[in-house]
């Protein structure tokens, strides 16, 4: 018996619009969420929400993460609107950019951690509430390597936030686990996306791949990679993991 999409569980993913965050929400409609796609990037979003809704459901708004108001604006809408709380919420939204030391300003480091991390915050802060009261849900943040297993030239603020991220989870992990919610994060390793392409605040395209002779795998990995070790760690396989940071680099970090 087919299950009505009005009565389909309700799975958030942030920065849905490019990479990972459309990988996984792609992902996620395939396997039967209602996903609530949100990004800045409008037309990006709404191009992600159109896909699911071919064969699935989905709906896309516009939310920034550094802003409190929207967050818990959009969080109570989707609540109100389908009458049951969300079920999985995956906190992607990033930014990075090439910021030394010398020279940086305290607008530079909080603009990165108002977005990568703080951003995570509000919007579990926003959920968690009726996600406690169903006493059911999973919870992924994304990290990375950079940050949490090892540095990145000129990116402080964002292996800051990053590893912070780490620790986020950890903690939220334990204050969750009597309400039946899991928390998990994900460190990517070396990922082909807009981020990891962008050849002024990342790698570039030739140093990326150029970089996969380095990785034990002998690739550079993808959004779907990612997206799938997320499906995994919301499903009923992972139900006894929490607090836990998965690393998904190929073997990268596990050779230096």
């Amino acid at each position: 018996m087919a299950i009505s999409k009005k009565n389909l569980p309700l799975a958030l993913v942030t920065g849905a619009g490019i990479g990972i965050g459309e990988a996984t929400a792609l992902t996620l409609g395939k396997l039967g969420y209602r996903v609530i796609v949100t990004d800045i990037l409008e037309k990006e979003g709404k191009a992600v929400a159109r896909k699911i809704n071919r064969s699935g459901a989905a709906d896309f708004y516009y939310m920034d993460v550094s802003d409190t108001d929207n967050v818990n604006s959009v969080v109570a809408d989707v609540e109100k609107k389908y009458k049951k709380p969300l079920q999985v919420i995956i906190n992607n939204a990033g930014i990075a950019k090439t910021m030394p030391l010398r020279g940086m300003k305290d607008r530079d480091w909080d603009w990165i951690h108002e977005v990568d991390l703080k951003g995570m915050m509000r919007v579990c802060r926003a959920a968690a509430p009726k996600m406690r009261k169903a006493k059911k849900g999973s919870i992924v943040c994304l990290s990375s390597i950079a940050g949490y297993t090892v540095g990145w030239d000129k990116h402080i603020p964002y292996s800051a936030a990053k590893a912070g991220i780490a620790g986020f989870t950890k903690a939220l992990a334990v204050e969750l686990a009597a309400d039946k919610i899991r928390v998990n994060g994900i460190a990517p390793g070396l990922i082909w996306t807009a981020q990891a392409l962008d050849p002024v605040h990342s790698m570039g395209p030739k140093m990326l791949k150029a970089a996969a002779s380095g990785v034990p795998l002998k690739r550079i990995g993808t959004a779907q990679d990612i997206a799938d070790t997320i499906s995994f760690l919301i499903s009923d396989k992972a139900s006894y993991i929490t607090g836990q940071i998965i690393t998904v680099d190929g073997g990268l970090t596990g050779a230096l």
